[in-house]
């Protein structure tokens, strides 16, 4: 049950059905309630309650249902901790935690070969280089962006990195999604897209582009399409009645965030582009899809229920909206979000939720480049700061007559006719009486003087 319209509580008499093998209702109505009573079905393959306001604790024998697969109850207002002693027998594949009020540690026992799991956006204890959530090499699908309650804004978008800081602070972001790095001309000059599809799958999929400062999360799985590997995140199409931009987008089952940090502090225009590429116009059955998902900027909701034919006027269509934002702690967040509504198996499994083309931002506060604009200002105000202490230094030195003084010894030679004149050995020792003692004057830097 999807986004049916139904408000909660989930009735308590659902354990009932001790024989049930899958459950998944989503976004429904109603207030707070706590997780409904299921330790009487203990045969779940699949167990999704997402976005369906649940509060308290998550039950600790969910994590001993030996069969479950697919755990998702994101986005509700879970907490409590993850228990450390999940069984290594168990067959879960899918863990999806992301969007509640979950902390403590993150056990070891949850990080199983093969497994994805997405904490994304929760409270656990920010997890240094040195955890284990964080070892490099492990054959699973980990998102842990924005899973701590870390202070720093930096340090919950980048798990696992210690000491990162900003060497730059741009204003501008361009990416192609599902596509390519490739340049395009724009009526302000040629603009250089960065793609992400060398970003593969995944269900739990995190990555961040340390030197262009901007990432993506993505998290949910295409239920039902028999593809464990979740490959099928990407989309492309060959209609030539499209442009490149346009060619390619990234799809996702559930939520699907681009995110941009060391950003300049103002307000900025995002452009997000879309064309659906998968839904036909013709009298075929590919026809008949329809894709809806909502659009949030810095956590507020901009658009609800967003269809991407309807506001291009069909397929194949490009269609651009624009949104003004405004950045104050150098970071900005663009995330797509799929509430149950519309088709999800036309023309196929596992080709619904949100898609996206490209994503563009600028900023409305006047021009500005790539370069550091904070150490541009830092090295103007250092070379005023060198400028004003060389004056002042030059002052106190004139002032004590450092400077005067020789400004009067150039004074004293002035007017006076200078000559040089060169004499023999010869006339010397004539003129000093072959350098007799009595002439003698003194001594010199160079010797005796004599007159």
């Amino acid at each position: 049950m999807h986004a049916t319209g139904l408000e909660g509580p989930i009735p308590t008499n659902i354990s009932l059905l001790n024989k049930l093998t899958d459950l998944r209702i989503s976004d429904i109505g109603g207030p707070a309630q706590a997780f409904p009573s299921l330790s009487d079905i203990m045969g779940f393959h699949n167990l999704v309650l997402r976005n369906c306001s649940l509060s308290g604790e998550l039950p600790v024998y969910i994590w001993a249902m030996k069969d479950l697969q697919t755990l998702d109850v994101t986005f509700n207002k879970l907490v409590g901790e993850i228990p450390n002693n999940i069984s290594a027998r168990s067959m879960l594949k899918f863990v999806f935690l992301t969007g509640n009020m979950l902390s403590g540690d993150i056990p070891d026992s949850i990080l199983k070969t093969g497994i994805n799991v997405d904490l994304s956006y929760n409270n656990f204890t920010w997890q240094g280089p040195d955890q284990y959530a964080c070892q490099q090499n492990m054959n699973l699908y980990l998102n842990l962006y924005k899973s701590s309650a870390a202070v720093s804004p930096l340090m919950r978008i980048h798990p696992c990195m210690k000491d990162f800081t900003c060497r730059r602070y741009g204003c501008s972001l361009h990416v192609n999604s599902g596509g390519n790095d490739f340049t395009v001309k724009e009526s302000d000059g040629e603009v250089h897209y960065a793609g992400d599809a060398s970003v593969d799958g995944g269900s739990a999929r995190y990555f961040s582009s340390s030197t262009n400062y901007w990432g993506l999360s993505s998290t949910g799985d295409f239920m039902d399409d028999n593809n464990d590997q979740n490959a099928r995140f990407i989309e492309s199409t060959s209609s030539k009645s499209l442009s490149e931009l346009y060619n390619n987008a990234r799809i996702s089952p559930l939520s699907l965030t681009y995110f941009c940090y060391c950003l300049r502090n103002g307000s900025y225009n995002v452009s997000l582009h879309f064309a659906e590429i998968i839904f036909t116009n013709d009298s075929t059955y590919r026809s008949l899809g329809r894709r809806v998902f909502d659009i949030y900027i810095q956590e507020k909701l901009v658009w609800k229920d967003f269809n991407i034919v309807n506001e291009a006027g069909g397929v194949q269509t490009p269609v651009v909206r624009h949104f003004n934002t405004s950045v104050t702690d150098n970071f900005l967040e663009i995330r797509f979000y799929w509430a149950g509504k519309g088709t999800i198996r036309i023309p196929s499994r596992g080709k619904y939720g949100p898609l996206i083309s490209a994503i563009s931002l600028k900023p409305t506060f006047g021009s500005c480049s790539e370069e550091d604009k904070k150490s541009v200002t830092v090295y103007v105000i250092v070379g005023v700061v060198v400028t004003c202490i060389s004056l002042l230094v030059m002052s106190t030195l004139w002032w004590k007559g450092y400077l005067q003084c020789k400004k009067k010894q150039r004074k004293d030679l002035e007017g006076m006719e200078l000559q040089t004149i060169s004499f023999t050995l010869k006339q010397i020792k004539a003129a000093t009486n072959n350098f007799d003692a009595s002439n003698k004057i003194g001594e010199g830097g160079f010797g005796a003087v004599f007159k």
